[in-house]
């Protein structure tokens, strides 16, 4: 067995980049070797801002010898009066054989000639060469660069290889006009700690050699170094390390030898709001701040960077770090202080010189048609008083703030400053608190909004986008949202189902459109084009969350949406899911549960059968009573009259589930009614459906529908697969 390494040296890399290309080559390089039989015992990758390197051990030295079989032309074709054609020694010579070698024999498809071919193994060495430039060069990622007069496309310029197989160097040269880079077994050490030429005697040497040149190639390890020196510092200051997964993630990928660096900031800045300062540390310094205590969300006026330089300069290193924060913090408090001299609600009037989007005007609209939404929610929620107010004062603030100057600098703090600034204009908390929470949740880690006044104007901010949008014709396909329209009515539907919140999804969407549009066209059709349009996209939405996130089987999600993707099929589910979300996802939840327990496949088979024949019937899908549909005179047999009588008692529990939505009490009226209803099919006194007597046909026909009729309050039984 032996070891391999390639290592691909280069400029300094993108952060990003690292983690997508260790990804890659981690799924890639393993399952490229399988396929060329040459399959080790491991594959361990590593990268730095200057290197990505791949170390492959117990690799076998050569491929095996194997047998495979080739399928060549139909025999007919292949031999004439048994002579061999031109397509037979055509086939032969292809796959290195004599004629003679040729076998015939019978498939599903008449008869082919075949030929057994003995492969013998090729060494590793010659495999790896060939395989080599394609895992460098099909690399994947964004702004890849072109440099010197070559056509080489990666992240940055390439400026050495290694590919070591043990203590060998495998020949190779990546092509790039007068700039062409060859393999060697020379690696380069840190740029300042180290500098200059590391010679690799062996692909095993690697890491070791790497380490004593001051270079930590294994980005776990970094990943370790940093967060548990980070933390060790801190405490040292008497506080701890806010170390965020993200940013520690960037900053792994940045440095080749980690030094922990501490600074320090005048304690005046901790009057700023924290986020401003943290911000300001994280996404533009790379800083970790530091906090009271591990629970706390109070700074203490120091930070955390992680050099890449000498650790004996740490103290120039920090005061440098030192001057650009005060400077940054200067401009944040600058800009705080300046902003809070203007009351909030004075900013609106600069809204209208922002543009929302070109087609459909500035954010001084939007923010007229967010507050008429907030109002149509409101009136849906039947809510009054300040909880009311509160949600129509926010809806009309919470876009204030992009025009104050601290937003302009730190984009990521819209809503979070205009709490600050609402709260500093006097506004009540509620409405401060809803202007904060209207734009989550921002990503998956976040929370939903918890006030009342929050989930209002969230939910009608991003329906606005959504109907904005739309009435464009931009319509999310494929891979392509460049709105993130998928994004915003996922989160619309996870906010109602979160705050439990009653929305008739349906007629809001109805009641905004006929707004919408009596001061803006619909480009491609409608309104009712438009609304057309938005119920099928939630639908989608609906459907993607049941499979996604409720892990609901896809039979049972048909069963309660319809299909979603047939414009005919079915209005009620689809009707009724956006009518009430809550009970479309209580339906897809029971119906997974009595799945579970066994409980569903008790009902199926009656609930099932009687619906497939009811489909032959003229009764409407909404009649439940049977005295308004079904005629006693018309019995013949006894079991007829004993579903009669059954549907007659199911009857109240059937309401009650409908009005309650407890689908319990209707899954064990049907459990109660199954046997009944096996005695009309099968039973000593069942009877034939399609009689001959019309009317006795069409009687024994309204039974069946009104049992289907019962189970549909639950869902479409037909959708659902019996397991």
């Amino acid at each position: 067995m032996a070891t391999f390494l390639l290592e691909v040296g280069t400029e300094e890399l993108p952060a990003r980049f690292l983690d997508e290309a260790f990804e890659q080559w981690r799924s890639r390089i393993p399952a490229s070797l399988d396929e060329h039989f040459l399959t080790p015992k491991s594959v361990e990758v590593y990268g730095t801002p200057r290197r990505l390197a791949v170390l492959i051990r117990g690799l076998p030295e050569r491929q095996p010898d194997r047998e495979e079989e080739a399928k060549g032309p139909p025999a007919k074709a292949a031999f004439k009066n048994g002579e061999p054609t031109k397509a037979a020694a055509g086939f032969a010579r292809k796959q290195g054989v004599d004629v003679s070698d040729l076998e015939i024999r019978e498939t599903d498809k008449g008869e082919f000639v075949f030929v057994q071919l003995k492969i013998p193994g090729r060494p590793a060495a010659e495999v790896l060469t060939e395989l080599i430039p394609d895992w460098i060069l099909k690399l994947e990622g964004k702004r890849f660069m072109r440099w010197g007069d070559g056509d080489l496309r990666f992240p940055r310029p390439i400026r050495w290889l290694i590919a070591l197989l043990d203590d060998t160097v495998l020949p190779l040269t990546l092509e790039n006009g007068s700039e062409n880079c060859s393999s060697d077994r020379i690696s380069q050490g840190h740029r300042i700690l180290s500098p200059g030429d590391i010679p690799i005697p062996t692909a095993s040497d690697y890491l070791n050699r790497l380490r004593k040149a001051s270079i930590e190639v294994d980005p776990g390890q970094r990943r370790s170094q940093i967060a548990k020196e980070a933390q060790a510092a801190a405490k040292k200051a008497g506080g701890y390390a806010s170390i965020s997964e993200s940013l520690l993630d960037e900053v792994v990928n940045l440095v080749e030898t980690p030094t922990i660096v501490v600074g320090e900031f005048d304690p005046a800045f901790l009057e700023i709001p924290s986020e401003v300062t943290v911000t300001e540390m994280e996404s533009h310094q790379r800083y970790f701040p530091v906090l009271k205590a591990e629970d706390s969300t109070e700074l203490l006026p120091y930070f955390i960077t992680v050099s890449n330089g000498d650790p004996k300069k740490s103290d120039i290193i920090s005061a440098g770090n030192e001057r650009v924060i005060r400077a940054r913090l200067s401009d944040g408090k600058f800009f705080f202080d300046a902003d809070r001299k203007v009351p909030l609600e004075q900013h609106l009037q600069q809204l209208e010189t922002v543009t929302f989007q070109q087609d459909i005007g500035s954010v001084r609209g939007k923010v007229e048609r967010i507050v008429h939404l907030t109002e149509l929610i409101a009136d849906q929620l039947q809510l009054e008083g300040d909880e009311r107010s509160h949600a129509l004062r926010a809806a009309l603030l919470c876009k204030a703030d992009l025009v104050t100057q601290m937003v302009g600098e730190f984009p990521e703090l819209q809503g979070v400053m205009g709490q600050k600034y609402a709260l500093a204009s006097g506004e009540p908390t509620p409405v401060a608190d809803a202007i904060m929470e209207h734009y989550l949740p921002k990503g998956a880690d976040d929370d939903f909004p918890q006030t009342l006044p929050g989930q209002l104007v969230g939910i009608a901010d991003r329906l606005d986008t959504l109907i904005s949008i739309f009435s464009l014709g931009m319509i999310p396909t494929g891979s392509s949202d460049p709105f993130a329209l998928r994004r915003a009515a996922n989160a619309i539907i996870n906010l109602t189902w979160a705050a439990d919140l009653g929305i008739n999804l349906r007629s809001l969407l109805e009641k905004a459109i006929a707004s919408f549009t009596q001061n803006h066209t619909v480009k491609k059709g409608d309104a009712k084009t438009l609304q057309a349009s938005l119920e099928k996209f939630f639908l989608q939405r609906l459907q993607s969350l049941f499979q996604d996130e409720l892990r609901i089987d896809y039979d049972l999600i048909n069963a309660v949406l319809g299909n979603v993707d047939e414009e005919a099929e079915d209005l009620d589910y689809k009707q009724r899911a956006l009518e009430d979300v809550l009970d479309v996802r209580d339906r897809a939840q029971f119906l997974q549960a009595i799945r579970t327990d066994g409980t569903l496949s008790g009902i199926y088979e009656t609930v099932n059968r009687a619906s497939r024949l009811a489909a032959q019937g003229e009764l409407d899908t909404q009649t439940l009573d049977p005295q308004s549909a079904v005629d006693p005179e018309l019995f013949q047999q006894p079991s007829e009259r004993d579903f009669y009588d059954a549907l007659v008692k199911m009857l109240p529990q059937t309401q009650a589930s409908k009005a309650n939505r407890d689908y319990q009490s209707l899954v064990e009226a049907l459990t109660a009614i199954a046997p009944v209803v096996s005695q009309f099919f099968d039973g000593e006194n069942s009877v034939m459906v399609m009689d001959e007597d019309l009317d006795v046909r069409r009687n024994r026909l309204n039974l069946l529908g009104l049992l289907r009729n019962h189970a549909r309050i639950l869902a479409d039984f037909g959708a659902i697969v019996k397991q």
